[in-house]
């Protein structure tokens, strides 16, 4: 059987998108250690709206 992990879907969204104001959104999905990382996670990732690579932080 396979062994219940700590590692959980998490929901990354655009933190300038929001304040630019433009329609639409920029969010990804990944997935972390609960353990090794239980603050929220924040990476550069590219935005096709804004087409630049910005800040994107975790939501729940």
């Amino acid at each position: 059987m396979a062994k219940k992990g700590n590692r959980i879907q998490v929901i990354l969204e655009c933190t300038e998108h929001k304040t630019s104001g433009m329609p639409g959104m920029s969010r990804y999905i990944t997935t972390k250690n609960k353990k090794n990382t239980p603050d929220r996670m924040e990476l550069k990732k590219y935005n096709p709206v804004l087409k630049k690579v910005t800040t994107h932080k975790e939501i729940k």
